[in-house]
């Protein structure tokens, strides 16, 4: 342990201690003095940050008044589509012309028509039909509208003022009195697959299958579902049944 010796301060006269015997510093440390901090007041100003850039504007596009016409031509052509895809696989709408669905239809009524169920559910007897007109009574290109009397595999006769079917008249209350008679020499008719004979209701005011024969399947556009105009005509346009048919088929 080093020793200490007193001695007084010339000045005061108080003792005061000295460090005889301090280690030297070690070699060369005279040559590297130690580093002070920086005072406050010497240190460099803290620069503030600098503000961020403002965003750079949007590159111009197109003119709102073209995105507007764009929008909606497209907005056309869908439902343009969107009907064509209707009237041509689902529904059709139909304006009845002539007057030989009387008195069940009338002319300037208004019909949807439905094309798609006949793709999987045959048409019936009853059912009352739009088909392409036949031969020369095509020329116009107006569709005719008739209700089906004859399917595949009947054999219809028009005599005593009835339909008959396989030898069983028809009980047709739709005929409204209307007397069916033959419209020319041909009185009988035996209707093959893929065919129908049809009929109006108005039997004195309709050409049909008693003067163009049976027609085919292919050329039928739907048969009528709704009524729908005027609006007090407004339903379901029925299928009658013929239960004088179905008794006869019972075993």
């Amino acid at each position: 342990m080093p020793s200490i010796r007193r001695e007084r301060s010339p000045v005061s006269g108080y003792p005061f201690s000295l460090m005889t015997s301090a280690p030297p510093p070690p070699p060369g440390s005279w040559q590297q003095p130690p580093v002070q901090p920086t005072p406050p007041w010497q240190q460099p100003p803290v620069q503030p940050e600098a503000p961020a850039p403002p965003p750079a504007p949007p590159a111009r596009g197109r003119p709102r008044i073209v995105d507007a016409l764009i929008e909606i031509v497209t907005t056309v052509a869908l439902a343009v589509i969107l009907y064509l895809v209707i009237q041509t696989f689902i529904v059709q709408t139909f304006r009845v012309e002539q007057q030989s669905m009387m008195t069940t239809l009338h002319p300037d009524q208004h019909l949807l028509i439905d094309k798609l169920t006949p793709r999987w559910d045959d048409y019936s007897r009853g059912d009352i039909i739009v088909f392409k007109a036949p031969g020369r009574y095509s020329a116009d290109g107006t569709p005719f509208i008739k209700r089906v009397i004859g399917v595949a595999g009947d054999r219809v006769e028009v005599k005593e003022d009835g339909a008959w079917i396989d030898g069983i008249r028809l009980v047709e209350p739709y005929v409204d009195g209307y007397p069916t008679q033959p419209e020319g020499k041909e009185s009988s008719w035996e209707v093959g697959p893929g065919e129908l004979f049809v009929m109006g209701d108005h039997r004195d005011a309709s050409v049909d299958s008693r003067s163009f024969g049976v027609i085919r399947v292919d050329d039928v556009i739907g048969r009528a579902l709704i009524r729908f105009w005027p609006p007090n005509t407004l339903g379901i346009v029925q299928t009658p049944t013929y239960p004088e048919l179905e008794a006869d088929a019972a075993p």
